[in-house]
């Protein structure tokens, strides 16, 4: 298995050598999402009814479940939830025709290794498509698993009397890193679900399934993978805060420079969500080749032993080798 440094280094040599390709991919393709993904932070002060309706229905979902209400770590985790979901809709339409073509050009192009027409990128676009659907669902269900837990921990302490303030304070902190840890290794495979709907063919839940085989005992290296690339989205979108939001808001006035930063700053938006395609997609022929290697260190060990037991035979190495 090659290491993060590797793997990195791999992805920006193929994003340099096809730059031209990939820079004309990022301005039609993903250039619409990344600006309709910025635009959704910057007007939820403005729909700030639809945001509080979330919010308060979040609110009383936590409460019935018996969640403490002193609790900051929940009341930043849904604030977070209702900005999601809020973002999530927002770009709905511009996810699933956009930003999921472009995956599929990308995959495309890095497992033919030659220019994607859009017949031979339909296909791959369909089981994306599915795919995608199907992350939604699991993401959905591992909030839930998580949201479950956090019911079952937070009701024990009242039913044992252990409701007192550093006790919550104790198993907020617990519950966020857990709650961290699930959200990270849900998503890392729903990334890498993608990139297999595309690469074998497959869609839906078969994919996430595969997706699951292939980055067991790998979760280290696709985590670091997605640490660097989540804090340059949140390094853009801070700055995209500050020199076009704040400068719109103190103005009341979009002059051309301000919109020219916007775009510039969407522009590498996409460009990182580029990156980060790549890199999930040298990830995964990383863990393949790893695996073949292992396949193929098995049958070796197995034959060795069998050749010492005196008992290999022609057609069980026409049976075990290719």
């Amino acid at each position: 298995m090659e290491r993060t440094s590797t793997i990195i280094r791999r992805s920006i040599h193929i994003f340099l050598k096809n730059y031209q390709y990939f820079t004309s991919t990022a301005t039609a393709l993903v250039l619409p999402v990344s600006v309709a993904i910025l635009l959704s932070q910057a007007v939820m002060p403005s729909m700030s009814p639809f945001m509080a309706t979330i919010y308060a229905r979040l609110e009383s979902l936590f409460g019935a479940a018996g969640f403490p209400s002193s609790s900051e770590f929940f009341s930043l985790l849904n604030i977070k939830i209702s900005q999601t979901i809020f973002s999530s809709i927002f770009t709905l339409p511009f996810t699933l025709s956009f930003l999921l073509f472009a995956k599929a050009n990308i995959i495309q192009s890095l497992s033919h290794l030659n220019t994607p027409t859009f017949s031979s990128v339909l296909p791959i676009f369909n089981n994306i498509l599915c795919t995608h659907l199907c992350n939604s669902f699991i993401i959905v269900s591992a909030n839930a698993s998580a949201f479950f837990l956090f019911f079952l921990a937070f009701n024990s302490l009242d039913s044992f009397g252990l409701s007192s303030n550093n006790f919550v304070l104790f198993l907020s902190a617990v519950g966020a890193v857990l709650y961290s840890v699930i959200l990270a290794n849900t998503l890392i495979t729903c990334n890498l679900a993608l990139v297999v709907a595309g690469m074998e063919n497959c869609g839906g839940f078969l994919a996430i399934l595969k997706a699951c085989v292939l980055i067991r005992g790998r979760a280290a290296i696709a985590l670091s993978l997605a640490l660097p690339v989540n804090f340059g989205f949140a390094a853009l979108e801070a700055l995209y805060q500050f020199r076009v939001v704040t400068a719109y808001r103190l103005s009341n006035n979009l002059t051309p420079s301000v919109a020219f930063e916007g775009l510039l700053v969407a522009y590498l938006y996409a460009v990182l969500i580029l990156v980060d395609t790549i890199t999930t997609c040298i990830f995964y022929k990383s863990c393949k080749s790893s695996s073949l290697i292992d396949e193929c260190t098995y049958y070796k060990i197995e034959l060795a032993d069998e050749e010492d037991n005196g008992t290999l035979t022609n057609s069980k190495i026409l049976h075990e080798l290719p």
